[in-house]
């Protein structure tokens, strides 16, 4: 049986030298109805979220800049696509409760809030083929969550993708249908992303809170990476998917 990588285009860090991605791998977890031992912790980490920041500044808060700054540069208007971080943050400090929906969606949102750093999470007990951080062709298939519209991303834009199929569009604005975190997903990646001023020992230190929570909650076994331009990819293990 194939086994499958995990890469991202050289393209990417060139255009962004210093971008890395910590990625989290775990089987045989239980997902299911997040206990209420780790709701209490997604609403501490609301609070803190709002004691430190503010609407009116957070735009400022240098872990977010640095995302709205790249979206620009490729042409993303943050104002129409918000960096998923961004978007997150900014329910909060509306004082919206965010909605448990499940233990291992429920562990990246408390990471992601924890951290500021953008956090997704994709199964991958159903992935047939390679996946990879690449520019777009135009010709790969986009399916949101939610819809069941088919949408192409333009020529260049940062897509994940399963080879066709988009995971996730304008690098971590959206995700599709295909990988979404269900009851019965048994094996999981996560991503942490960080652009300066964010470095490696701070994604670090966010992956290993997030193995904690899902050895804590979930179970499973996990292990960690950092793909960055010296190390571009690495290799999931099909013997356990």
């Amino acid at each position: 049986m194939k086994e499958l990588t995990y890469a991202i285009a050289a393209e990417v860090f060139t255009a962004f030298p210093e971008y890395r991605r910590g990625v989290v791998v775990a089987h045989g977890v239980r997902n299911g109805d997040s206990p209420s031992e780790l709701v209490e912790l997604l609403r501490a980490e609301e609070a803190l979220a709002r004691e430190r920041l503010g609407v009116e500044t957070l735009t400022a808060e240098p872990r977010l800049a640095s995302w709205r700054e790249a979206f620009r540069w490729l042409g993303y208007k943050p104002g129409d696509f918000r960096p998923s971080i961004e978007a997150l943050l900014r329910r909060v400090l509306r004082g919206q409760e965010l909605p448990a929906i499940s233990t291992l969606v429920d562990i990246g949102t408390v990471i992601s809030l924890r951290h500021l750093l953008p956090v997704g999470g994709h199964a991958i007990d159903v992935l047939a083929g390679d996946i990879a951080l690449r520019p777009a062709t135009g010709a790969e298939e986009f399916v949101a969550f939610g819809s069941d519209g088919i949408e192409r991303p333009a020529p260049g834009e940062f897509i994940f993708t399963e080879g066709q199929k988009v995971l996730t569009r304008r690098w971590i604005w959206r995700q599709a249908k295909h990988t979404l975190t269900l009851p019965g997903t048994g094996a999981i990646e996560f991503n942490i992303d960080g652009l300066p001023p964010v470095a490696d020992a701070q994604v670090r230190a966010a992956g290993h809170d997030l193995m904690d929570l899902v050895a804590r909650f979930c179970g499973g076994r996990t292990r960690f990476e950092i793909l960055d331009r010296q190390h571009p990819l690495l290799r999931l293990d099909r013997s356990v998917l």
